[in-house]
């Protein structure tokens, strides 16, 4: 298995543990426990756990996300070609506000050599976009949340609701049939309202995972969502929900 496999193989595993020890993770996956430590190591280092003597506590608390240089393992080809998907879905000259998140990151990526007007609400993507020829790149004001780096706060919302935008690109910490979409961080769920409030068509990008999970903050009912753009690992009750809202469903090919 390799190094990054193992590693969001381990944060599964602290997703439903409060602890983890090296000799059974050595065992596990078959590798050194000189390896394992490493890997702990690097895990600390993010904030996702603590190290004790044999092993590891986690520090994954309820209703908080992981770290975002955790989360950009996870998921990375089928969020790779969701970016991918999302951008076949803009015209170019559209204006497009892009959220934050890893999934959407990979939107900016995707879309790096189009003619387009572009709003990110991360400095992730705004580095991504900022040498980009024929992006007309807007940026809003506001706070920087220094864990995600993206922009939050009433300056960031009045920003947004002084433009109007074609596509809103939309990430996630949850989505579901019963509580709609979600976000971990309250200040961030005022940000995605606002852009969803100011957006034609309103475009989610999340991979399959953010169906299994809900999170502390609800940012809107399926029916204000347009497309949603993810895996083939969606529940089918869940593409079933979405579509009987009126949500299309886009799952782009391995």
């Amino acid at each position: 298995m390799e190094g990054a496999d193992r590693i969001r193989a381990i944060m599964n595993e602290l997703r439903t543990s409060d602890s983890v020890s090296v000799t059974e993770l050595a065992a596990l996956h078959g590798v050194s426990e000189m390896t394992i430590r490493r890997d702990l190591d690097e895990l600390a280092q993010q904030g996702v756990v603590r190290r004790v003597r044999g092993g590891a506590l986690s520090l994954l608390l309820r209703g908080e996300e992981p770290p975002f240089g955790v989360r950009e393992r996870e998921a990375v080809d089928a969020k790779q070609r969701i970016g991918a998907e999302v951008a076949g879905l803009l015209a170019d000259g559209e204006a497009v506000l892009l959220d934050g998140g890893t999934t959407v990151l990979e939107v900016a990526r995707a879309i790096h050599d189009r003619r387009l007007t572009v709003l990110p609400l991360a400095l992730q993507a705004t580095q991504e976009l900022a040498g980009a020829p024929r992006i007309r790149l807007v940026l809003p004001g506001g706070e920087v949340r220094h864990s995600e780096m993206n922009f939050v706060g009433p300056l960031t919302e009045a920003s947004i609701r002084a433009l109007r935008f074609d596509t809103a690109v939309i990430g996630c910490c949850g989505l579901s049939a019963e509580h709609g979409l979600t976000a971990h961080d309250l200040p961030e769920v005022a940000i995605k309202q606002a852009a969803i409030a100011a957006a034609r068509r309103v475009v989610v990008a999340c991979d399959s995972g953010k169906f299994s999970r809900t999170a502390f903050g609800s940012v809107c009912t399926l029916d204000k969502l347009d497309v949603v753009v993810t895996d083939d690992g969606i529940p089918r009750e869940q593409h079933d929900a979405l579509t009987a809202a009126g949500v299309t469903v886009r799952i782009p090919s391995a």
